[in-house]
């Protein structure tokens, strides 16, 4: 059996039809490439997300003294892992930043006084510092209170607890 010969017409209609399934493929390579690198760029666009966020992440802290003066220090770092400790220590290297002093460490941490004003002692009509996150009365130490970013620390002299 003879093979029939193929025209030049025949020729162009198989080159067509092979570049028509060459360019497909091609095209189906590029689709997924093109996937694929869209992946990769997302995912690496949310990682630098989440590590800007943790270095441009901060807390601010708010002291209501009691007596109608009330301070607030905005932009103190937030790291993972800080406590109300931290922001306060951060707060103490601040221009026109705040003085305190504490007894005890860890959850047994107590605070004693911020700048001139210290805790007055027990008793109904004594007022002594007391602490909020945000707007949720403390239910820990604040050496181990861990705060999270945007929180606001607020510390407010007063007689009655959570009041």
């Amino acid at each position: 059996m003879r093979r029939p010969t193929r025209t030049s017409a025949d020729r162009t209609k198989l080159n067509s039809r092979d570049w028509t399934m060459t360019a497909s493929c091609c095209n189906r390579l590029s689709r997924r490439a093109a996937a694929i690198l869209l992946a990769a760029m997302l995912l690496a666009a949310a990682a630098a997300g989440d590590r800007a966020q943790a270095q441009t992440a901060t807390v601010r802290l708010v002291v209501d003294y009691g007596d109608g003066v009330i301070k607030t220090i905005t932009g103190l770092p937030w790291a993972k892992g800080s406590t109300v400790l931290d922001v306060m220590n951060a707060a103490k290297d601040r221009p026109h930043g705040i003085t305190f002093s504490y007894t005890g460490s860890g959850a047994s941490a107590l605070l004693t006084r911020i700048d001139d004003v210290a805790n007055e002692g027990g008793g109904g009509a004594k007022k002594n510092w007391q602490l909020w996150v945000n707007t949720s009365y403390a239910d820990q130490g604040f050496g181990v209170y861990e705060v999270q970013p945007l929180d606001v620390v607020f510390w407010r002299f007063t007689t009655q607890e959570g009041k």
